[in-house]
């Protein structure tokens, strides 16, 4: 255990993300997702929620702000027009944080999480619950 860091994040998922450079991104797939056959880098968070995993990373992760921004999300059906309450959810908690979420179709996304720098495996039941995340970086001041 760590002071001031989640537990969720066990030794290999801190790794990969403190490996990640700026502009690297960072897939959290749901427990559907073949993330064994299409991960570069795969880390495991069985028995963990996607929205668990998304709350712990954003606690330690900057997210890109510039451009398109730094958050991508599977839409209900691969299309971006439709909405679960899982995206509602990751919606939620990406927009508390002042974070902009965009919203992709599946040929715009699973190419994206199959190129990530790690894709970490959740167990979430929710179907189309996948998330990229790309790292910013840290300004002089210390802040994300």
């Amino acid at each position: 255990m760590l002071i001031g860091l989640p537990p969720l994040l066990g030794p290999d998922l801190l790794f990969a993300l403190r490996a990640m450079g700026h502009g690297d991104e960072i897939a959290l797939v749901d427990g559907n997702y073949p993330a064994q056959e299409h991960a570069r880098r795969l880390v495991r968070a069985d028995g963990h929620s996607l929205l668990a995993v998304l709350e712990a990373v954003l606690q330690v992760l900057p997210i890109e702000r510039d451009g398109d921004g730094g958050v991508f999300r599977a839409s209900l059906n691969n299309d971006p027009a439709q909405t679960g309450a899982i995206h509602r959810q990751i919606d939620a908690a990406c927009m508390a944080r002042g974070l902009r979420v965009t919203a992709l179709s599946g040929t715009d996304l699973y190419p994206r999480i199959r190129a990530a720098h790690t894709i970490v495996a959740t167990s979430e039941l929710a179907l189309f619950a996948n998330v990229i995340l790309r790292k910013g970086v840290i300004s002089a001041t210390g802040s994300g």
